[in-house]
């Protein structure tokens, strides 16, 4: 008996602990979205949705998650890509010069790389330095890598 008390209450933990992670989204937009790096590029529509501590990006093509990207305060986790921290995933498939913080900064459409380079403009900024160039206005942001062949663009369809 006390067994199976021991295996309920413990069943009922991991489902709560499940449950309790799973973020509640505030916000989720639609958006055109192109992701290219040196080793894949998906570019269709998409949505961008953000929660307080973390950021979920979804790419679309013919109705179907062909890439699917969560970025938490201690990880990113990318359709099929295993879970890993953000500076294992910039050196895997970003670049490793990038701050672990650049990805979460460039979807949420924040300054990157401790504002080097920042500009601001009448609707957002420009960060240009080296052969990066990173535009945030109105509902687009537009990071481009040239050396490193890095693109993330995300444009709202709203």
């Amino acid at each position: 008996m006390f067994k199976k008390i021991i295996t309920v209450a413990s069943v009922a933990f991991m489902i709560a602990g499940c449950v309790g992670t799973m973020p509640e989204y505030n916000s989720s937009n639609s958006n055109y979205i192109v992701f290219k790096t040196p080793s894949f590029a998906y570019a269709d529509a998409g949505f961008v949705s953000k929660a307080n501590s973390e950021t979920k990006v979804e790419i679309y093509s013919s109705g179907q998650a062909i890439m699917r990207l969560r970025i938490t305060p201690s990880q990113i986790c990318m359709s099929k890509l295993k879970c890993m921290s953000a500076n294992q995933f910039n050196t895997q498939v970003l670049h490793a010069s990038y701050p672990a913080d650049t990805l979460k900064n460039i979807f949420s459409g924040s300054e990157i790389f401790g504002g080097k380079g920042k500009q601001e403009t009448a609707n957002g900024f420009v960060q240009s330095f080296g052969s990066i160039r990173y535009i945030v206005s109105g509902n687009s942001i537009n990071f481009n890598d040239s050396s490193n062949g890095v693109k993330i663009k995300v444009r709202s369809l709203n």
